[in-house]
């Protein structure tokens, strides 16, 4: 009975496979180190990310899977729903130790689960690249938050990368603490210690002085463009879900005009 420990990266998860390989010992838990309670009745292995392992383990996966199912387990990293190490890790077992493709085994629980997984994922992925929505600043920084399901930002960069190529933009994940900053040069990922209170929006002071009358705009054109007859809220709320209303001009207060 192991209970392993990481340092919650994907890098770390892999080095978990690779340790718990070469010493032949199948994990009970696999916990993230910050909140990782000592087992009183196993021994609690705490594994140091390395690269080298970590590609190792990768390379091997490479060889057995297609890109998209390498995918499908990237982003089961990213649903980061409780168990999801020890999903991944039955999944790698289960591609070492079958001679056979296991891609479509949905008999094994690990497999279904990761695809399930991974299809959440990419429904939140597209729906954050839809519905994000960015306030200028006075010193013209583009900023918006985010507080999505699962860790979606990685994979939403390249996204707005194309579509705002010209332009400087940051996003922050407000429950996961982290964002990332487009220079007009390259991505590169940041952590703010912010308050509570300026997690989830620009201050009006470091706001754009035009940053009102383009949010004024935005809902003079969707009041235009909505008509009343052809409401539907049930297949509205399908499309467009109430928890992410909070990202829509649309769906604010009205500017007084």
């Amino acid at each position: 009975m192991h209970l392993y420990t990481y340092d919650g990266t994907f890098e770390g998860l892999l080095t978990v496979v690779f340790e718990a390989y070469e010493r032949k010992s199948w994990p009970a838990s696999i916990e993230q180190e910050q909140v990782a309670q000592p087992s009183m009745f196993g021994e609690t292995i705490a594994v140091i990310a390395n690269e080298q392992k970590a590609q190792r383990v990768w390379q091997g996966l490479q060889k057995k899977l297609s890109a998209g199912a390498l995918q499908e387990l990237y982003y089961t990293y990213l649903w980061e729903q409780p168990g999801f190490e020890r999903i991944i890790f039955d999944y790698v077992r289960l591609v070492f130790e079958t001679k056979e493709n296991i891609e479509g085994n949905f008999a094994a629980p690990c497999v279904l689960q990761v695809q399930q997984a991974a299809k959440q994922v990419h429904r939140e992925k597209h729906r954050m690249e839809a519905f994000v929505r960015f306030q200028k600043t006075a010193d013209e920084l583009f900023y918006a938050t985010i507080s999505p399901d699962f860790n979606v930002l990685p994979l939403i960069l390249n996204h707005f990368g194309k579509r705002y190529a010209d332009q400087r933009w940051a996003i922050y994940d407000t429950r996961r603490r982290y964002g990332a900053y487009y220079d007009l040069h390259a991505i590169t990922f940041m952590k703010l210690e912010l308050p509570p209170q300026q997690r989830a929006s620009v201050p009006a002071a470091a706001m754009d002085a035009e940053e009102d009358k383009y949010r004024q705009l935005w809902q003079v054109y969707f009041d235009h463009v909505n008509i009343p007859e052809r409401k539907n809220p049930k297949l509205h709320l399908r499309h467009i879900p109430r928890r992410y209303w909070k990202y829509l001009s649309e769906k604010q207060p009205q500017v007084l005009r």
